[in-house]
């Protein structure tokens, strides 16, 4: 067996045991709506200013996303750690066994890592996706285009994930994806209106 597949198979047996997948799930959908919203703020802060340079636009953006990258990163790994710590020492305190070198203690160090790891890149991920527009500014030759069409995307990539989030709940996809585009909307005039206050 090569070394992957042994890796993909210890993966799936750790998934068995730490529930991974879902809370992977879970920590992706929060962080990637945050870096989502979080790119339509420098967007819409960037827009106000009258910054017509794409560079600027796309390193403030990724920036900002790397940052909250790290800190989802850094906090979810600490925070995934320290519960799944004690859920094993009380494990370990009903059992009379120490747990840490078996397959249980090996798991839930590993679901850390993995959650912490989705946690972080979620972010920067959606990050990528609504700056796109940005990588081709020179294609179109107007800064403008692609500020309305990295909203555009920022709000179809708010839709998707609503859609997505509506399929795991068993709820109508479209109208979740709509509630999903409300937040990217109000972000819009929130930002909009911080413009008219200075």
């Amino acid at each position: 067996m090569s070394p992957l597949r042994r890796w993909l198979q210890q993966l799936r047996e750790y998934e068995d045991i730490a529930e991974v997948g879902e809370i992977a799930r879970r920590y992706f959908a929060m962080n990637a709506f945050d870096g989502i919203l979080t790119m339509i703020g420098v967007l819409v802060g960037n827009y106000s200013a009258g910054v017509e340079s794409a560079r600027v636009v796309i390193s403030t953006g990724l920036a900002t996303s790397m940052a909250i990258g790290v800190s989802g990163l850094w906090g979810a790994y600490f925070t995934e750690s320290a519960e799944r710590k004690r859920d094993l020492d009380d494990l370990e305190s009903y059992t009379l066994t120490d747990l840490n070198e078996t397959k249980i203690g090996r798991a839930s160090r590993a679901a850390a890592i993995v959650v912490s790891l989705v946690d972080g890149f979620a972010p920067f991920l959606a990050a990528l996706v609504v700056l796109s527009p940005f990588f081709l500014t020179s294609l179109w030759g107007n800064i403008y285009h692609s500020y309305y069409l990295s909203l555009v995307v920022a709000l179809g990539a708010l839709f998707a994930l609503g859609a997505f989030l509506g399929a795991i709940s068993r709820e109508n996809m479209a109208l979740m994806g709509v509630k999903m585009i409300g937040a990217g909307l109000l972000a819009m005039v929130l930002g909009y209106l911080l413009r008219l206050v200075e």
